[in-house]
């Protein structure tokens, strides 16, 4: 990576000196209220979501990746090893570069008992984000950078930054693996990973699970949810404390207990809710026209079907066009993936009709939960924990580039709203006064 840090620094400069004094965005006082959205607030490479192509991994649609991320022996689906390669160094991976990081992520696939132990010793009824940050918060010991920052100028601490990423990488599967056996499973399990096996299929059989078809549901599962541009609140959250100079055990953290709140992660559990009601309603096997009337019936309280719709996209999300793919090849006649399927015949025409949607098509959560379900994983509050290990991938890999691109500490300014106002007031005199210079001018 040295070389293309090189590269991209030269790159950063030269944009920063040319461009420096360019004003490229406004900001509105409903922004200000609106919890910042539609503000181009800083940068992040490693993704970028488009309204037509949907998210592009550093320029590289979901169709693309699954045509040119090398696959596991026998496999269908990308492995999730070539997605840290991508988004770390901007480079597509070759087969034996995706098996130098499956290498190296066994070779580190180590937890130190004291951090078991910690583990071991929280309630089972505990929530299992909380369990799974108190596991990865634990770890901090291993770190590097706080070990040596002192010995390095700080040109230099992405490397050390880099190190302390792969090594939460290469842990971020048995920390979960252990919430899961311990919340669900009520047994310890065994956390040694298996170096003939790649990440995925050592994280799926540390969670008790056999079936390979499991395997390819969870490589596809962490491979498409790995990241999400940098402004969400996980992202954010672990690039406001990474940007402190705090080190990726906290940074990531950080960005997890974001995860955790209802407004982020829990939107696939959603999905799984509102299919429940729908079948206590109408069965499991309704017609279109029986669908479509339950739907007419809950949108009235101003309610709104959970998996469908996106701030940015304005087409199906691609990534729930690979799990639609992946159901239709590996899944026959699973009632809820039907569902999933017929509401997707259903729903995106009869939002259209409303003309109140700006994005009327379904998104990546519409479909996961119920691939989840069907092999068996049917505690939905995990899901959020295995969202976390998948977006281990990007945080991880926006946290280096931050170093190495030495960004300062995020700190934005404030005002209450007496100092909007007088903001407002100052701008609005200033306007009539320069009115009326012109006016004068004429005249």
């Amino acid at each position: 990576m040295e070389e293309v840090i090189k590269e991209q620094r030269e790159a950063v400069k030269k944009v920063v000196t040319e461009h420096g004094k360019t004003v490229i965005d406004t900001i509105k006082v409903s922004q200000l209220y609106g919890g910042m959205r539609g503000i181009l607030g800083f940068i992040c490479e490693t993704s970028r979501v488009m309204p037509k192509e949907g998210i592009l991994f550093r320029g590289h649609d979901i169709p693309k990746l699954e045509e040119c991320l090398p696959r596991a022996k026998d496999g269908c689906m990308p492995l999730p090893e070539g997605m840290i390669w991508l988004l770390m160094t901007g480079k597509l991976p070759t087969e034996e570069e995706v098996k130098y990081i499956t290498d190296y992520l066994n070779e580190h696939g180590n937890v130190p008992k004291y951090v078991i132990d910690v583990m071991d010793n929280l309630p089972s009824d505990l929530h299992p984000m909380s369990h799974f940050a108190i596991g990865l918060q634990a770890l901090q010991l291993n770190s590097i950078t706080l070990k040596e920052r002192g010995k390095h100028q700080r040109t230099e601490w992405w490397r050390l930054i880099l190190k302390d990423c792969m090594d939460v990488l290469s842990k971020v599967t048995l920390i979960a693996a252990h919430t899961y056996n311990h919340n669900y499973r009520k047994e310890k399990g065994c956390y040694e990973v298996d170096c003939n096996l790649d990440w995925s299929a050592n994280f799926t059989k540390m969670m008790g699970y056999k079936d390979p078809a499991f395997d390819e549901l969870i490589r596809m599962y962490l491979t498409i949810h790995a990241d999400h541009e940098g402004g969400n609140v996980s992202a954010h959250a672990c690039h406001l404390v990474g940007s402190a100079l705090s080190d990726p055990y906290i940074s990531f953290v950080a960005g997890l207990n974001g995860l955790a709140g209802p407004l982020h992660g829990l939107a696939n559990q959603e999905v799984l809710v509102f299919l429940k009601d729908l079948i206590k309603d109408i069965g499991n096997t309704p017609t279109d026209e029986q669908m479509l009337n339950w739907l007419k019936g809950w949108l009235k309280p101003g309610k709104v079907v959970p998996g469908y719709g996106h701030a940015v996209l304005r087409v199906t999300d691609p990534r729930f066009t690979t799990q639609e793919n992946f159901a239709k090849s590996n899944i026959k006649d699973d009632p809820l993936v039907n569902l999933v399927h017929q509401l997707y015949r259903i729903v995106p025409e009869f939002l259209k009709s409303l003309k109140k949607v700006n994005n009327p098509y379904p998104n990546v959560d519409a479909h996961s939960g119920v691939l989840l379900s069907h092999y068996g994983m049917v505690q939905n509050e995990f899901y959020t924990v295995l969202f976390g290990v998948s977006r281990a991938i990007g945080l991880m890999s926006q946290l280096v580039w931050a170093r190495a691109f030495m960004y300062p500490i995020e700190r934005p300014d404030t005002t209450t709203t007496e100092g909007l106002l007088e903001i407002i007031k100052t701008k609005k005199e200033a306007k009539e006064k320069a009115q009326a210079d012109t006016d004068g001018k004429k005249c």
